[in-house]
């Protein structure tokens, strides 16, 4: 389904992308290619002056049984105060990045895109209260995503 397809996905009003920098733990998603066999992931996002930000995401792979790193850069999109970003890990490709939903005390968060092909639960903790996790599938749920494959990341690793 294209993104006309669906009604705008909806954003936080602002992101101080100062504090939403530092690591974040993935605590669920929506299966990607690029995460297959992926436990213990994490996200790190790190500000530079006048750079974009930084983007680390680490995970271990099952399969190939090591960690794995891949690194990219984050664009904050004109006009949204940061709650949209354009992710590049790739050149030319870019992918939209939209806050959804975000603790006041930027301790957990729920981002997704467009088309509402991908989707993550973040925390800044490797485990997150299962009744706000509940209210953050909630949110994607009405706003048009279907969690039917969403996957549970396992956090507890010993790599």
């Amino acid at each position: 389904m294209s993104c006309s397809s669906y009604e705008p996905l909806p954003t936080v009003d602002k992101v101080d992308l100062e504090r939403y920098s530092g690591k974040w733990y993935e605590i669920a998603r929506l299966p990607q290619s690029f995460e297959k066999n992926c436990t213990c992931v994490t996200a790190e996002y790190v500000l530079e002056t006048d750079k974009p930000v930084q983007v680390i995401n680490s995970c271990f792979d099952t399969l190939a049984q090591k960690s794995k790193v891949t690194e990219g850069k984050a664009f904050p999109v004109d006009g949204t105060e940061n709650a949209q970003l354009n992710v590049q890990f790739f050149w030319p490709f870019k992918g939209g990045y939209y806050i959804m939903s975000l603790d006041a005390d930027y301790q957990y968060a729920l981002v997704g895109n467009p088309n509402r092909e991908y989707l993550w639960i973040l925390s800044r903790t490797p485990h997150l209260d299962q009744e706000i996790i509940e209210s953050l599938k909630s949110i994607a749920v009405k706003n048009g995503y279907d969690l039917s494959s969403l996957i549970m990341t396992q956090q507890s690793c010993e790599n």
